[in-house]
C-alpha cells in the first residue's frame, strides 16, 4: 500500500502552516526558553512530529515509525561513527600526553585566545570541512581549544559560528554537487555564486568571531591579524570557487588562511596577550625547547589524518572503497511506500559504507597514531571505551533529532513550510535563503538541504522570472548560517565541548548569530536577483542524457597503494625522529 504525501492537510495553508512550524518552534523554545537537555528536546520533538504525521497529515502509524527508525539508523552512522572516531583520535592525543607539547607549540605562537581562535576554529576547521565535513570539523576543533584551556561553552560555540564560512564546499565539494544534480544547474555556476556570496561573509566572520569573545574594542587591538587571516581566507575562496569548482576551495582557504596569519605573527604581535577573565596568565615555559622530532611527533595524529581524509574525498579511492566495503539495502517497509506530491515513488536505500565513510578514516588515522603517540593498543582499546562512555548522551540526542528530521519530511511538514515560502512572489529571492537555512536546522547537513530544496528553488525563480542559479546558491548559502543552531550539530559540539546535558546554553549562545548572517544572506541574495546582476555567471543547464562515467578502480587501487607506501614511510620517519631526540624537551640553559 502506498501513501502520498499532501501539502496542505487543512486546505487552508495558513493553518497548515500553524501546525507544521509546531515541532520546529518546539525546539526552539525547549532550548531557549526551558533549557531542556538535548536528548529530551529532541526525543519530545520527534514525538510532536510523528503524532502532528499520524493524526494531521494522515500518515500511516507504520510508516511514521520506520521513517523515525531510518533517520535514527542515518543518525548512528555515518554520523555517529565519525562524531565517536574524532573525538577518540584526540583523546589518544591527550591521553599519550602529546597534547601538552601541541599547546606549548602553539603558545609560542601566540598565547592570546584571539588568535588561537583564528588558527584553530576558523582556518584548521575551515580545512577539515573541506576533507572530511559532516560534524568533525566541530567535534575536532572544539576539542582542542578546550584541551588549550578555553571556556567549554565558548570554544564550542566558536566553532560553530566559524563552521559557517566553509559549510557550502564541505567534503569536497559534496553540497554544490548535489544541489547541481537536484537542480540541473552544472557544478562550476552554482559554485562561482556561492563563491561570489560567501566570501564577503568570509572576510567578516573572523572580526566578528573576535568580538563575540573578547569585545568590540579588544577585537580592534588584533584587527591587523583579523584583517590577515579573513581577506587571506576571503580571496582563496573566490579564487578557487570560481576557477577551480567546489572541490578545493575550503581546503585551500584553509590552509592559504593558516599560513598566512603564522608568517604575519612572526613579524607583528599584539600590545597585550588576551585571556578570558579569571584565566590564569600564559604559563609557556619558555626555557623548554622540543625538538622538531618531538614536535612531529605530537602532531602526527593531526598529519595523518589530514592525509588520510584527503585520501578518503578522492573519488577514485572512494570508489574502490565502495566496491568493497559497502552494504546497501532497500528500507523494509519504507522503500518506496511513500509517493511524493509529484507523483514519483521515495526511494528509501540504507547505505552502509564502512569502508569509504570519513569516521573510516579517522579510525586508520588513529590506529596508525597510536604507536606513533607512545601508547599501546591496549590503552588505545580503554581510551576508546572511555570515549563511547563520554559520548553516550550526545550519541541518543544525534539519532532522535535524526529520527525527527526524516520524520518531518517523510509526512510533508517540511514542504508545507517550504511552500510558504516559495509563494512569496516577487520577494521569493528574499526568502530562498531561509528555506536553506531551514533544511539545515532540521536534517543537520547542508547536502540535505540542497537535496529537499533545491528544485524547488530552481522551478520558483524561473516562474518569477529570476535567473535560478541566483536562488539556488542561496539554498546553498543560506544553509550554512543553519548549521550553527541545528540540533544535531549541537549535540557534536556539546559531545566535543564536555557539555553534555547543556546544549540549551549552546543554543542560545549561537541562535542570535544565526539569525544575523541569515538576515544578510537574505538581503544580499534580493540585490543578485534584481540589482547587481552582472555577479550572476553565464552558464548553461545540465543535459539530463549524460552518460555516467564507468568507475576506473584500477586508479582507485593505485591510489591506495600510493598512499599506504606513504603512510608507512611517514610512521618510519616519526618514529626515527624520535629515537634520536630525547624523550624528554631539552632546557635551554
Amino acid at each position: 500500500m502506498v501513501w502520498k504525501q499532501i501539502i496542505d492537510p487543512f486546505n487552508a495553508i495558513a493553518l497548515s502552516l500553524l501546525v507544521a512550524a509546531i515541532p520546529v518552534l518546539f525546539i526552539f523554545w525547549a532550548l531557549i526558553i526551558r533549557k531542556m537537555k538535548g536528548y529530551q528536546a529532541s526525543l519530545i520533538a520527534a514525538g510532536l512530529a510523528m503524532l502532528i504525521a499520524i493524526v494531521v497529515y494522515g500518515m500511516p502509524v507504520k510508516l511514521a515509525l520506520l521513517s523515525a527508525a531510518h533517520g535514527a539508523l542515518y543518525g548512528l552512522f555515518p554520523i555517529c561513527w565519525l562524531v565517536i572516531m574524532a573525538v577518540f583520535l584526540f583523546n589518544v592525543t591527550v591521553k599519550s600526553g602529546q597534547f601538552e607539547i601541541i599547546k606549548h607549540a602553539m603558545g609560542s605562537i601566540t598565547a592570546d585566545r584571539r588568535l588561537q581562535a583564528l588558527l584553530i576554529a576558523f582556518s584548521f576547521g575551515s580545512f577539515l570541512e573541506g576533507t572530511a565535513g559532516f560534524g568533525a570539523p566541530v567535534a575536532i576543533t572544539a576539542a582542542m581549544l578546550v584541551g588549550l584551556g578555553f571556556s567549554p561553552l565558548y570554544a564550542s560555540g566558536i566553532c560553530l559560528i566559524a563552521n559557517t564560512a566553509p559549510v557550502a564546499f564541505g567534503s569536497i565539494g559534496i553540497p554544490i554537487t548535489v544541489a547541481s544534480q537536484v537542480s540541473g544547474i552544472a557544478e562550476l555556476p552554482i559554485s562561482q555564486m556561492v563563491g561570489r556570496t560567501l566570501p564577503i561573509l568570509s572576510v567578516m566572520l573572523p572580526f566578528y568571531l573576535v568580538t563575540i569573545i573578547a569585545g568590540f574594542r579588544k577585537a580592534r587591538e588584533v584587527g591587523p591579524a583579523v584583517l590577515v587571516s579573513g581577506v587571506s581566507f576571503a580571496l582563496l575562496q573566490y579564487l578557487s570557487s570560481n576557477f577551480l569548482g567546489p572541490a578545493l576551495p575550503d581546503v585551500i582557504a584553509g590552509l592559504g588562511s593558516i599560513i598566512c596569519l603564522i608568517v604575519f605573527l612572526r613579524f607583528w604581535k599584539p600590545k597585550t596577550i588576551w585571556r578570558f577573565d579569571n584565566e590564569p596568565a600564559p604559563t609557556i615555559n619558555t626555557s623548554i625547547h622540543y625538538t622538531s622530532g618531538q614536535l612531529i611527533r605530537a602532531w602526527s595524529p593531526f598529519i595523518v589524518l589530514t592525509i588520510v581524509i584527503i585520501a578518503w574525498g578522492l573519488q577514485p579511492i572512494k570508489e574502490v572503497l565502495n566496491s568493497v566495503g559497502m552494504v546497501q539495502f532497500e528500507f523494509p517497509g519504507l522503500h518506496q511506500a511513500i509517493q511524493g506530491v509529484d507523483g514519483s515513488l521515495l526511494p528509501k536505500i540504507f547505505k552502509v559504507n564502512y569502508l569509504s565513510a570519513a569516521g573510516t578514516a579517522i579510525l586508520l588515522a588513529a590506529l596508525i597514531a597510536i604507536p606513533l603517540v607512545g601508547l599501546s593498543y591496549r590503552e588505545g582499546v580503554a581510551v576508546f571505551r572511555s570515549t563511547l562512555n563520554q559520548l553516550k548522551f550526545p550519541i541518543l540526542t544525534i539519532a532522535a533529532v535524526l529520527g525527527f528530521a526524516y520524520i518531518v519530511n517523510d509526512s510533508g511538514i517540511t514542504l508545507t513550510l517550504a511552500a510558504v515560502l516559495a509563494n512569496t512572489g516577487f520577494l521569493f529571492p528574499f526568502f530562498a535563503p531561509v528555506l536553506g537555512w531551514l533544511g539545515v536546522f532540521i536534517t543537520g547537513s547542508d547536502t540535505s538541504a540542497n537535496a529537499l530544496f533545491s528544485k524547488l528553488q530552481y522551478a520558483t525563480a524561473q516562474s518569477i522570472g529570476v535567473d535560478p542559479v541566483v536562488t539556488v546558491a542561496a539554498n546553498v548559502s543560506g544553509g550554512v548560517v543553519g548549521k550553527m543552531i541545528s540540533p544535531q550539530s549541537i549535540a557534536v559540539a556539546a559531545a566535543a565541548g564536555n557539555l553534555v546535558g547543556q546544549e540549551s546554553q549552546l543554543f542560545r549562545f549561537t541562535v542570535k548569530h544565526s539569525f544575523f548572517m541569515l538576515v544578510f544572506i537574505c538581503f544580499l541574495t534580493l540585490a543578485q536577483a534584481y540589482v547587481i546582476k552582472w555577479i550572476i555567471p553565464v552558464y548553461e543547464t545540465l543535459d539530463a542524457t549524460t552518460a555516467v562515467a564507468v568507475p576506473d578502480l584500477a586508479k582507485g587501487y593505485t591510489y591506495l597503494l600510493v598512499l599506504t607506501i606513504g603512510l608507512v614511510v611517514l610512521s618510519v620517519a616519526i618514529r626515527t625522529m624520535n629515537r634520536k631526540s630525547s624523550q624528554t624537551p631539552d632546557l635551554v640553559k
